[in-house]
């Protein structure tokens, strides 16, 4: 997995998420600086950076670039989640922090995207005599 993005690279590749098209350095520019005083060299050097990192592809349209994201935003998410969580030495431990931290709605949706991933019926497999039979239960 590529390092965590820089505060930059961020703001940059949450637009290139949000639109869901090809973009250009001078779009991208002109939406940023609604935010911050930013020059247009500083944003394609960026954006030349997120190529060369494999974020984003190019296309060349004219005498410009068009970039498009490799990938998602939830697909970064989850790889800095699982980042963090392969380098702690009590994964358990850090999974019982983690989803303490979680508001109801995100837990919610734990429990939505488990369902998505396994969807046998809650509980199933936790019993002995899940794993039986119909004989079992006589």
């Amino acid at each position: 997995m590529p390092r965590q993005l820089g505060e930059l690279e961020d703001a940059v590749m949450t637009r290139v998420w949000q639109w869901n098209r090809p973009v250009t350095v001078r779009e991208v520019l002109e939406d940023l600086q609604q935010e911050r005083s930013i020059a247009y060299t500083t944003v394609m050097t960026v954006m030349d950076n997120l190529h060369q990192k494999g974020w984003v592809r190019r296309e060349v349209e004219g005498r410009a670039y068009r970039y498009t994201a490799v990938s998602t935003r939830a697909a970064y998410s989850a790889a800095l989640m699982n980042e963090a969580w392969s380098h702690s030495d009590n994964p358990a431990a850090a999974l019982v922090a983690f989803f303490g931290m979680m508001s109801a709605e995100q837990r919610e949706a734990l429990r939505d995207a488990m369902r998505i991933v396994s969807p046998e019926a809650p509980g199933a497999g936790d019993h002995p005599a899940d794993d039986a039979g119909p004989e079992a239960e006589r």
